[in-house]
């Protein structure tokens, strides 16, 4: 059984359609920004948080659609496995990097990154994510 991480994440989506990624401070790969559920926190109320304290954001529960569970190695500690609830959340306010974050970066649905992605966000989000833009609404 993997040590499992549980958290929170962001399918951050802005009025262009881009998706918001983020690097933690003395880390490699991007990802959705999020972060772990503290004990009695619901999923939701972990994103509303992390989002706050990471990004400056201020949004409502209500806001963020949960599109599911997604699990993955972890990019950042070898040996774990992470299980991401993931809500898709649009917003058009501006993001301020703050606490770890150190880099923020948006991408457009036919960019290819040409970054380092965790793992979850490479085989898992961003194809939801394409999907999920270029889908007829």
């Amino acid at each position: 059984m993997p040590n499992i991480i549980r958290i929170a994440a962001a399918l951050l989506i802005d009025p262009q359609g881009r998706t918001l990624l983020v690097r933690k401070r003395g880390t490699e790969a991007f990802m959705q920004p999020g972060g772990k559920i503290d004990a009695g926190e619901s999923p939701v109320q972990a994103l509303v948080r992390e989002l706050h304290e990471e990004l400056g954001l201020n949004i409502n529960a209500d806001q963020a659609v949960h599109l599911g569970r997604f699990s993955a190695p972890a990019a950042n500690e070898p040996g774990f496995e992470v299980q991401a609830e993931l809500f898709r959340v649009d917003s058009a306010a501006s993001v301020t990097p703050a606490a770890e974050i150190e880099e923020v970066v948006w991408l457009a649905a036919d960019q290819a990154p040409a970054l380092p992605l965790a793992p979850l966000t490479r085989d898992l989000i961003l194809p939801l994510y394409r999907q999920a833009v270029s889908a007829p609404r």
